[in-house]
């Protein structure tokens, strides 16, 4: 069971994608459910009102649906969550030690947006990379959390992400910021599809990127430092994680910042994917500077 938003951006409709053992796949609509895939749905237990709808053949086929665009399988979070340096070999080709606590870092909500969106590099942008990951989907509220049992029931399920991050912008010198660096429009491409929690083992995923057709990272989420449950309970014990919010939870080694490969360009085509939650394509272009009236 695959959570889905399809259509323009901005006038997505939710859907189901169902695939069988053939291969074939069919497409539901969600409607009948719910109006789209947000918090409110999450919180309120929809993932398993759309298994029962689907066991029990009330939802209806959504044809043409393979031609729509595929936006973010969950309308704009609350909270974007990042996760820094998570896999040791990642710390290591960044220059810094493995961390012993998560490194925590906040991404507006309105950087998310389609696996397959074109992504804008800054106008003035030279060293904007890419950083594939394992996105974890809030499904309820998660407050100072006691356990780690606790936070592994508050996670709904998972999503393929990209971490699009400007290193010049983030790390040297006096001005470089976390923030400024993981901030930008268009730098959180999040899907194609919602995978619940309860079908996919998030503890053991491959993580894979390609720029232009070249590989470039190739992990596991076995290798992360800190599990998918480890970073819901200490992200609860600073701040308050709602259903819909969105944990990016780190990405492994093989970026442009390790200096083994060139940064990104316009005309450049990223692709990322973690097994079973699908892959995403974004061709880089350019966006313009303002202009002055």
């Amino acid at each position: 069971m695959k959570i889905m938003r399809l259509g323009e951006s901005g006038r997505e409709q939710p859907a189901v994608l169902v695939s069988s053992a053939d291969g074939t796949n069919r497409y539901f609509s969600l409607l009948p459910l719910t109006a789209d895939v947000d918090g409110a749905f999450l919180g309120a237990g929809g993932l398993g009102r759309v298994r029962k709808a689907l066991e029990a053949g009330e939802l209806p086929a959504l044809e043409g649906a393979a031609a729509l665009r595929v936006g973010s399988p969950v309308a704009r979070p609350g909270s974007v969550v990042g996760i820094g340096m998570n896999y040791a070999a990642h710390a290591a080709e960044s220059g810094a030690e493995p961390p012993a606590i998560p490194v925590v870092f906040l991404k507006p909500s309105n950087t998310v947006t389609g696996p397959c969106d074109p992504a804008p590099l800054p106008p003035r942008s030279t060293h904007y990379d890419w950083e594939v990951e394992l996105g974890i989907v809030i499904g309820r509220e998660a407050s100072y959390l006691g356990s780690v049992e606790e936070a592994a029931g508050c996670i709904a399920g998972y999503v393929t992400a990209n971490d699009l991050s400007e290193r010049e912008y983030q790390l040297p010198g006096a001005a470089g910021q976390w923030t400024k660096g993981k901030s930008l429009p268009g730098s959180t491409p999040l899907g194609p599809w919602l995978v619940p929690a309860d079908g996919i083992d998030g503890g053991n995923l491959r993580l894979r990127s390609w720029v232009n057709g070249e590989p470039r990272q190739d992990s596991s989420s076995s290798e992360l430092i800190f599990d998918a449950p480890t970073l819901v309970h200490h992200c609860s014990q600073y701040m308050r994680l709602e259903p819909g919010d969105v944990i990016l939870t780190g990405t492994p080694q093989g970026v442009a910042l390790s200096g083994r490969f060139p940064y990104l360009q316009p005309g450049d085509v990223v692709e990322v994917e973690v097994e079973g939650l699908g892959r995403q394509r974004q061709e880089l272009f350019r966006a313009p500077a303002a202009v002055s009236a």
